[in-house]
């Protein structure tokens, strides 16, 4: 059975209520430049990149001033219009204090970027609790590329075969899955155990997650 000492954790959609926040930030901002799409379409895309999900619905490719410059236009817009609504999953702060009280490794591994990163882990109440995070400002491939989750094992200096990832959509999977690394799926994205195909586990959200994880390292899934 798989055994785990070490966690790598998502925070949109996994340790808080984002998504929906973050979807409407990105249609408002994208209505802004002549793209008018339904919320749910953008929902669809949270977890990936904010460079590749300009790229996807403009056609404006990566690294261009223009994806640039509507990434930043789209933080802008979350973080002055939408973080407030922003709100912590039950059992957040539990899971990540069974991860320190029993001995485990962890870091943030997080698409976010790092000026949004903080406020969320405050909303979170876990920023006492956070000492390794990389964000996507610092790598140069966003998710689903591998990056952000190789960084994030690298930090800690530990094994990728007891590592795992613990994300709420298929692009945290699919990182994980392309670093070398398993993945626990969390349903409180929105995404369903199905579509989170290729997890090692799925729970409902990080609650069920920290009842589940023994008082001392290592993690064993039955």
């Amino acid at each position: 059975m798989p055994t785990f000492d070490t966690f790598l954790l998502d925070v949109d959609g996994t340790l808080v209520d984002s998504n929906d926040a973050h979807a409407r930030a990105w249609a408002e901002t994208l209505a802004k430049h002549g793209f008018h799409l339904d919320v749910e379409r953008v929902r669809r895309m949270i977890g990936m990149g904010g460079d590749r999900v300009i790229e996807e619905i403009t056609g404006h490719a990566r690294g261009s001033e223009i994806n640039e410059q509507i990434g930043k236009e789209r933080s802008q817009q979350f973080r002055e219009r939408w973080l407030r609504e922003v709100k912590p999953l039950p059992g957040s702060r539990e899971l990540v204090m069974r991860l320190r009280d029993g001995g485990y490794r962890y870091a943030i591994a997080s698409a976010a970027k790092a000026d949004e990163l903080t406020p969320l882990l405050e909303i979170a109440n876990i920023v006492d609790l956070i000492e390794v995070k990389t964000t996507s400002s610092d790598v140069e491939e966003s998710k689903p590329d591998p990056e952000i989750v190789e960084t994030a094992l690298g930090k800690l200096g530990e094994s990728r075969q007891t590592a795992v990832m613990v994300g709420d959509t298929p692009y945290d999977v699919r990182a994980a899955l392309a670093a070398g690394v398993a993945c626990i799926g969390v349903r409180t994205g929105g995404w369903s155990a199905a579509e989170l195909e290729g997890a090692v586990a799925v729970y409902s959200g990080p609650e069920e997650l920290a009842r589940a994880l023994p008082a001392a390292k290592p993690f064993e899934l039955e």
